[in-house]
């Protein structure tokens, strides 16, 4: 087997399939997403995918030691964007290749706006494919492939509530688009859908009552009470 650099790994027929089951599983809600921008970071492989509620994309493909794409970047630094610049942020397999990938996720989730959904997919490192991610990546900058778990505590701390964590695609890698048997329990991806919550409004705090001291002059003394009474 030919080694390739890990842009072209992702060209392959084989990962192509996982991705299209990647999509295939995400595309229900994927589909409801909407706002004005959404931001791809891949690791190669085709654009980010029409959805009708979601105006424009930003793709960004992690080659190496740099971005290429609509942004040129480093991955090594902060995105280049503002906070909660983003409605939709899809990584996909992107956690694979980039030096530093849990400052890339948390990159991913300062620039999501609040309300907006984060998606994570990527080869299981329980499966299959990781061997054969290994032995196509030899003699490449060390990369490891993170597990669901890591990456579902990741999102946790920052914030986001979990919707969708589940495998899908083939089981093995094959020259074929995905069609070995896989699925939730032995697919050899993973995807997982995050919602950014919501800021909550603070109320604004009432001043409270200053209490006023009576003055002893407009006091009632004690004959008046008992003229009164």
């Amino acid at each position: 087997m030919r080694k390739l650099s890990s842009g072209d790994m992702y060209v392959q027929a084989s990962l192509r399939g996982l991705q299209n089951a990647q999509v295939h599983a995400l595309l229900p809600e994927l589909q409801r997403c909407a706002g004005s921008h959404g931001l791809l970071l891949s690791a190669g492989g085709e654009g980010p995918p029409a959805l009708p509620l979601l105006a424009c994309w930003t793709h960004m493909r992690a080659q190496g030691d740099r971005y290429a794409g609509d942004v040129l970047a480093a991955p090594s630094e902060p995105l280049p964007f503002v906070d909660d610049a983003f409605d939709l942020v899809w990584i996909r397999h992107a956690l694979e290749v980039v030096p530093a990938p849990q400052e890339v996720l948390r990159e991913a989730m300062r620039v999501l706006a609040p309300g907006g959904t984060l998606v994570v997919a990527g080869m299981h490192p329980v499966s299959a494919w990781s061997p054969w991610f290994y032995w196509m990546t030899r003699g490449q900058p060390q990369r490891r492939l993170l597990a669901p778990m890591t990456v579902h505590h990741l999102l946790r701390q920052g914030g986001l509530k979990l919707a969708i964590q589940r495998r899908v695609g083939s089981a093995w890698p094959s020259v074929g688009h995905g069609s070995a048997v896989g699925g939730d329990w032995c697919g050899g991806s993973y995807v997982l859908l995050a919602i950014k919550h919501r800021a909550a409004m603070t109320p604004l705090r009432l001043r409270a009552a200053l209490p006023i001291a009576a003055s002893a002059r407009l006091a009632p003394s004690a004959g008046a009470r008992r003229a009164v009474s």
